[in-house]
């Protein structure tokens, strides 16, 4: 029997992990979330015949996932939120298996960065993509690391420079989504791709999995302690880092001090 948990879905079903985000409407990665997640990944994905890992939303979401709790960056925990975080994508390197995303609604900071984490995204026409973090005076750390990769440099940096959202065609032409139908072929489509993975043997898809991480250069680990550091040892000693995260959850607009 697969764990349960209070926050996800999850299930392996004919050598598929599929993990659902189950705190609808928009599915906030809190830090008990986060760990659900680790700990599905940790404890049950690893068998030797897995072929994929889903990640989907619950049936009534809005959002595939709108990104981690503000309320979880204050001074008290933002330690502990940004290890939990990141600690699904260290998981996701070490298990290497393709991991697919079925985005339909938003897809908003670290939701955004778990799309761009995964091998392949399915995406329903109304699906969106953003990664508003520097409106909160704040960046995305694994954002930083893999958006330049998989959409370029340029419109990499003008997404994370500005906060600004695209739609799911442009998500497609950028390279961030594989495909997007209408909602009600999203899986159908999610079938076919499971059924080519099917077709294929696991220790094979994990080691070709990582020659593409070794082939990018610079392994995505090995990127993202200097980010976290930058993250926590510097970015969140500004006074405006803690500004526009407290008027977020304040409800009004930030007052920048440039400091």
């Amino acid at each position: 029997m697969t764990p349960e948990f209070p926050n996800i879905k999850f299930t392996i079903d004919d050598r598929v992990a599929r993990i659902t985000f189950a705190r609808p409407p928009l599915n906030v990665l809190n830090i008990a979330m986060m760990r659900e997640v680790g700990d599905a990944l940790n404890e049950r994905a690893q068998q030797t015949d897995l072929v994929a890992i889903v990640f989907d939303a619950a049936e009534g979401s809005r959002a595939f996932c709108a990104g981690v709790a503000v309320e979880e960056h204050v001074p008290e925990t933002v330690v502990e939120m940004l290890d939990s975080f990141h600690n699904i994508f260290r998981k996701l390197n070490q298990i290497s298996r393709p991991a697919i995303a079925v985005v339909e609604g938003a897809a908003l900071g670290g939701g955004c960065e778990l799309v761009a984490a995964c091998d392949i995204v399915i995406a329903s026409e109304r699906a969106k993509f953003g990664q508003p973090e520097i409106k909160l005076g704040v960046f995305p750390p694994v954002a930083a690391i893999l958006l330049p990769r998989i959409i370029g440099e340029k419109k990499a940096r003008e997404m994370i420079l500005t906060g600004d959202t695209i739609d799911a065609a442009e998500a497609l032409r950028l390279g961030l989504a594989n495909y997007v139908v209408p909602a009600a072929n999203v899986q159908e489509k999610t079938n076919e791709v499971l059924a080519k993975l099917r077709g294929l043997s696991a220790s094979s898809l994990a080691m070709t999995r990582r020659a593409i991480e070794v082939a990018g250069g610079t392994k995505f680990s090995d990127s993202l302690q200097p980010v976290e550091n930058l993250y926590l040892d510097e970015l969140m000693k500004t006074e405006d880092a803690n500004e526009g995260l407290r008027s977020f959850m304040e409800k009004r607009k930030p007052e920048w001090r440039n400091r």
